[in-house]
């Protein structure tokens, strides 16, 4: 049974509109104001949310704006009620994320179609979503578009990369996206005495590169191989003609872009700030969860010391030092120059 939340400030609206889709089949979830609507999608991810705009103390579209800063609620699909059918309006609520606007009145029929067509939409949509690969396929076969399929087709290609190899270089013109069907990729930049600060590692299932082409200019860092790794790059024109094609796919990796330019400044914040120990302990963390099985079982980290260093942005010497540290407290182990983590949650409470 999927559920519904309505937030809704008027009481008659509010269990009229909960009548009708009750009688429909939904679970509903009713909220009188914008701040329980609120707690009411964090606690219980209803599969769409149905909000008015106007209301006292916190509006629609600070509902929205909350629930698309919180990554376990930004992918509900979401519908406005407005008695206001401005373009204006309409445009600041999408530009916000809404899916959908239902224009005050309406009649029960428009409510359920509204709402069957956005879970129509977001079933496709978790079924291809291009996490993966696999995804980008099965959008691409979804639109039914023969030259953006044979397009697509014609410029992906496989390559396997050795550990060290350099996949793209800071400041070549960008003409690939590329994906990690095996293997780990680091991201990073050098500095002008040559020190390399990593901003990002990427492992099986993630895109990388694509922030370039976004940009439609050069990179602004170097990809490299940190293990023997099997790389699939696809062509820039195929991979604008599949945003300009489908704004589902465009949608996605917006957010996805989103979510890792918040991890970088973490990062650079981290390495401003943060003392040496939370330094190490935040670099072990992300790698930890890097190299997890899937099962969520500790595995060895193989990662030298010099990128370790450019990941936590310290020098090599204080690395091993603290490295040492965390081992003799029985946070870690090292198995000759691989490391694993034995209590995260200890390792965690440093960063706090």
């Amino acid at each position: 049974m999927k559920t519904v939340l309505l937030i809704e400030d008027n009481s008659e609206i509010r269990e009229n509109m909960g009548e009708i889709l009750e009688l429909a089949g939904y679970r509903v979830l009713l909220a009188p104001n914008g701040k329980e609507g609120v707690s009411f999608a964090v606690n219980d991810k209803p599969d769409v949310i149905v909000c008015d705009i106007m209301m006292p103390e916190l509006d629609g579209y600070g509902v929205i704006h909350l629930l698309q800063k919180n990554p376990d609620t930004q992918q509900i699909p979401f519908i406005f009620l407005t008695a206001k059918a401005e373009r204006s309006e309409m445009r600041k609520g999408m530009e916000l994320g809404a899916d959908d606007y239902i224009t005050k009145p309406f009649t029960g029929t428009e409510l359920l179609q509204a709402i069957e067509g956005r879970l129509r939409k977001s079933e496709a949509l978790q079924s291809a979503r291009p996490a993966n690969l696999q995804g980008l396929n099965n959008l691409i076969d979804q639109s039914n578009n023969k030259s953006l399929r044979q397009l697509f087709d014609e410029t992906q290609e496989g390559r396997s990369f050795q550990k060290k190899e350099r996949i793209y270089s800071e400041g070549r013109r960008a003409y690939h996206l590329y994906y990690v069907a095996e293997g780990k990729v680091k991201a990073f930049k050098t500095n002008e005495d040559g020190k390399d600060l990593i901003i990002a590692i990427y492992q099986e299932g993630d895109f990388f590169g694509y922030t370039a082409l976004l940009e439609g200019g050069i990179y602004h860092e170097s990809a490299e191989a940190l293990e023997p790794s099997e790389i699939t790059s696809i062509g820039r024109e195929a991979f604008e003609a599949l945003f300009n094609n489908n704004p589902e796919v465009m949608r996605q990796f917006v957010k996805l872009l989103a979510g890792n330019v918040h991890e970088r400044e973490e990062q650079l914040l981290s390495i401003a700030y943060n003392s040496l120990r939370k330094k190490v302990a935040e670099a072990l963390i992300m790698l930890h969860h890097k190299y997890s099985s899937k099962e969520g079982d500790p595995v060895p980290m193989h990662i030298s010391r010099d990128n370790l260093a450019a990941i936590a942005g310290t020098a090599k010497e204080s690395l091993i030092r603290t490295l040492g540290d965390f081992r003799d407290e029985g946070l870690i182990e090292m198995r000759g120059t691989n490391i694993v983590v034995l209590k995260e949650q200890k390792l965690a409470q440093l960063l706090n």
